[in-house]
């Protein structure tokens, strides 16, 4: 099994419709990103090919089902499954979004965003804490994308997120295109954005592709990446150094070769970045 801790360069998502292709053609992908949530039970094709790649791919888990943001307490079956998980496939990290999705009755299937007040970052903080409990490490949580505002927020979400870091001793990936999503569709300025985080947490980075509908920007991950989104990442890099990033592409998922260039622009980018300074 190829050591899952030296995750370095510009990885992928890992999608069931490229396993063949990757054990075929075993592309120079230095890291591929599972997202968690397809590998809840056991056996069958998904681990079956999972394990295969694992062989030979360093990786990171992806989840979207914690629902760290909602008052019912966290699911111990889906913690105890996620645990085993991390022992059998060792990944580098573990990263979930700052986000609820369900209550005690409904699972909305989608990723809400939450108020940004003190106490939310408390509430979120002692669920995040929980979790590193159980899995035994620091977790990376994720920016979300959003449509919507609170009228009882007390702080911008980079202020909220800086919060949440430094309390739940937790790290942070960075979404550079919910960044700008959000930015357009709630009109602040993505540099003070990336001035506010904590920098130091910063240990992945996110890059996808929206689209506009009736005037807003939705993250939809089915499309490349859109030219300020990359002026957006050369800034990120600019700022944080190199750092893993990762070529999130989820609907309408084109063939391997179009994420591979992908990535090998966002390499690019990494390598002007470093050249200049």
């Amino acid at each position: 099994m190829k050591d899952a801790h030296t995750i370095d360069g510009v990885g992928m998502g890992l999608r069931s419709c490229h396993y063949q292709h990757i054990l075929q053609h075993q592309p120079a992908v230095p890291w591929f990103e599972v997202m968690t949530d397809n590998y809840m039970g056991e056996g069958g094709q998904p681990h079956h090919f999972l394990n295969q790649i694992r062989a030979q791919y360093p990786v990171t888990f992806h989840g979207v089902g914690l629902s760290l943001g909602s008052v019912k307490p966290l699911s111990e079956r889906y913690l105890e499954r996620l645990a085993e998980l991390v022992d059998i496939y060792q990944p580098a990290w573990v990263s979930e979004h700052l986000c609820w999705c369900a209550d005690a009755q409904h699972n909305s299937h989608d990723l809400l965003p939450m108020p940004y007040t003190e106490t939310a970052v408390r509430h979120m903080s002692e669920r995040i804490e929980q979790v590193q409990e159980r899995l035994g490490q620091r977790i990376l949580v994720e920016n979300l994308s959003s449509y919507v505002t609170f009228a009882e927020s007390e702080m911008t979400e980079w202020e909220y997120i800086h919060e949440i870091c430094q309390r739940a001793d937790c790290d942070l990936l960075l979404d550079i295109n919910n960044i700008y999503v959000s930015a357009c569709n709630h009109g602040f300025d993505p540099a003070d954005y990336l001035a506010g985080i904590p920098k130091d947490r910063v240990r992945e980075i996110h890059l996808a592709g929206y689209e506009v509908k009736d005037q807003l920007l939705l993250d939809t991950h089915s499309q490349p990446v859109h030219p300020p989104v990359w002026a957006l990442y050369r800034q990120a890099i600019g700022q944080l150094g190199s750092v893993p990033t990762l070529i999130e592409w989820d609907n309408e998922i084109p063939a391997f070769e179009v994420l591979q260039a992908e990535a090998d622009q966002a390499t690019q980018i990494c390598q002007e970045v470093a050249d200049a300074a």
